[in-house]
């Protein structure tokens, strides 16, 4: 499919509102138990929850569910809900008497571009993404477009963002994917040279673009967060200027721990993870061009969200 669900039990679920001031929505990654993962943000407005618990020191390996959302730091609590579904369903790390699942989350900022700054996503949304997820079948295609956290996305503050995923097929069947939610202060590249001149007007931080990778090979939890940095440099070859103090960028790395990788000796390994890594980076330009092309060619002023209101 040219998508993250190219990864064996990989899920996407998506859940928006476009009407009566709305704007905005969530996607829920959803992988099968046992995925393991770690988190890397280089921008400099992030709004996230619970990515400390993914950092390789902790007690926690597991990762129950990724929740990308719209709605800024409000948006946020749609990630509470994206936790019930996933409670209710007995995915979590395992305590007495039930499970805590881990459901780290990240928002692009949306506030305001349906017309209404107080539609943003509630928990409820969060359920409904998450059950969306479970419902699809493996290998299912994933929304692309203004659907999901891309709804109220837009890239250089003037033309629509959205959603975009990409894959890569490695050697002995080790699969790369990403999903990207483009909402990116700076415009995509095309052979090095931006596509048009940026619109960007100092102001506050409005933007963010948001990645999950997602690999069937066995990765540990370092090198999840590893290859989550690595990733990063598949932003700044799609999008100029990328990791701005106006950006949240954030990258999520997911292993599903089903296909080894050679480690017989040092040097296999090394070459192993660098080649995964530079694979996971060129899906992440992928998925990020694929997001603005799936996106409505859409031109509005700057600063005139209510424009997009009835998309």
């Amino acid at each position: 499919m040219g998508a993250i669900t190219d990864v064996p039990g990989i899920r996407v679920g998506h859940e928006q509102k476009s009407d009566d001031g709305w704007l905005s929505g969530v996607t829920v990654v959803l992988p099968p138990p046992g995925t393991v993962g770690s988190v890397d943000v280089q921008g400099g407005g992030p709004a996230t929850h619970e990515t400390d618990a993914l950092d390789p020191t902790t007690l926690v390996s597991e990762v129950s569910a990724v929740v990308l959302t719209g709605g800024s730091a409000y948006g946020l609590v749609s990630a509470s809900g994206a936790q019930r579904w996933c409670e209710e369903d007995g995915r979590g790390f395992a305590v007495p008497g039930g499970v805590v699942p881990i459901v780290p989350a990240a928002a692009i900022f949306d506030l305001g571009r349906g017309g209404d700054f107080s539609a943003r996503p509630t928990p409820d949304m969060g359920y409904a993404a998450a059950a969306a997820a479970a419902a699809e079948e493996d290998g299912h295609d994933v929304g692309r477009g203004n659907v999901g956290a891309g709804t109220g996305a837009l890239i250089g503050r003037t033309y629509k963002g959205g959603v975009g995923t990409a894959s890569i097929v490695l050697d002995h069947g080790v699969i790369v994917g990403a999903i990207a939610v483009v909402n990116a202060l700076g415009l995509p590249t095309v052979e090095h040279s931006v596509l048009e001149k940026s619109v960007f007007q100092p102001g506050a931080p409005l933007n963010t673009t948001l990645i999950v990778v997602a690999t069937n090979a066995v990765l540990d939890v370092a090198e999840c967060k590893r290859t989550a940095s690595a990733s990063h440099a598949g932003i700044a070859r799609a999008l100029s200027p990328s990791h701005t103090l106006g950006d949240g960028d954030t990258v999520f790395c997911l292993s599903t721990r089903a296909k080894a990788l050679d480690r017989s000796d040092e040097a296999a390994r090394q070459l192993s993870l660098i080649t995964l890594q530079s694979a996971a980076a060129n899906v992440v330009r992928l998925a990020i061009l694929d997001g603005v092309a799936a996106a409505e060619a859409v031109h509005t002023p700057a600063g005139d969200y209510g424009a997009y209101g009835a998309l």
